[in-house]
């Protein structure tokens, strides 16, 4: 463990990265990959999205400050805490009813995980594959922020989307795709005339997490049924680089291979075993 006096500081907190015209991917490298988020900026000639904000350990709209010359919607995809950090900086906020109140209550009031989720929690991501070594979720921190200091805030102004509603930003459009599994408000935004999806974490190129207390498994399964329907271009997911209908498909598949009842099982649809 690392000595609170000794702790690295970190210069800069964000990366940024150019992905095409218009979207912009930005990243806390010094936040542990389970926890280190994809931040999406998505210009519109009217006005610009942030998809998801990443933990809050640093200002994304200072990082930003550049881009903030229009009105600004913050999409929440879900409301787990690697992804609704920086929410609360801004003024219009989006999210479906079902994940709202980790907005307006985030549960995340510590870098240490074990302080922060408990024993039961870590042990069920160690059982998942996914255990975690590090003994706080950050490998450094920003100038001028104590460790021990780190909480996140609530979110003030904060308005519910649900499937079908859409998001207009003058010259492009998404519509929100509610894609229950990972957790029960997780959406996703689709933009039909460039088939881009951002997927969240309903789908990503990594290990999809479905174990959580609220996840649904039978939910994850339509909700990748309906994602092989759509004609996709390009995925810009929560986590892992972005990727093509093909991918699409094979993570899809993979997925529904593991956890769908089969002919020849016995086993419940939706079961985890």
């Amino acid at each position: 463990m690392i000595a609170m006096d000794t702790f690295p500081v970190a210069d800069r907190w964000f990366e940024r990265h150019p992905v095409e015209p218009g979207v912009t991917l930005l990243l806390e490298p010094h936040v542990i990959p389970l926890m280190r988020c994809n931040i999406w900026h998505v210009r519109g000639r009217d006005r610009d999205l942030v998809i998801d904000t990443g933990m809050g350990v640093a200002s994304l709209t200072t990082e930003i400050s550049d881009l903030l010359d229009r009105p600004v919607t913050a999409v929440a995809t879900h409301g787990h805490g690697d992804h609704i950090g920086g929410h609360h900086e801004f003024d219009d906020v989006v999210v479906h009813p079902d994940e709202a109140y980790l907005l307006l209550d985030p549960p995340l009031d510590s870098l240490e995980p074990l302080e922060a989720w408990g024993a039961e929690a870590l042990e069920g991501l160690a059982a998942q594959g996914l255990p975690i070594t590090d003994p706080y979720f950050v490998s450094a921190l920003p100038v001028g922020m104590a460790l021990e200091g780190f909480r996140q805030r609530r979110v003030t102004a904060l308005r519910p989307v649900i499937d079908g509603d859409t998001l207009d930003l003058g010259d492009r459009c998404f519509e929100v795709l509610h894609l229950p599994g990972h957790s029960p408000g997780s959406i996703g935004l689709w933009e039909a005339s460039t088939g881009t999806l951002f997927s969240g974490d309903a789908i990503y190129d990594g290990p999809l997490l479905d174990e959580f207390p609220d996840s649904s498994i039978d939910d994850y399964c339509a909700t990748m049924d309906r994602l092989m329907t759509l004609p996709i271009r390009v995925v810009h997911a929560g986590h892992d680089p972005s990727f093509d209908k093909a991918r699409l498909v094979e993570l899809a598949t993979a997925y529904l291979n593991r956890r769908r009842l089969r002919p020849s099982d016995s086993t419940p649809t939706g079961s985890s075993a």
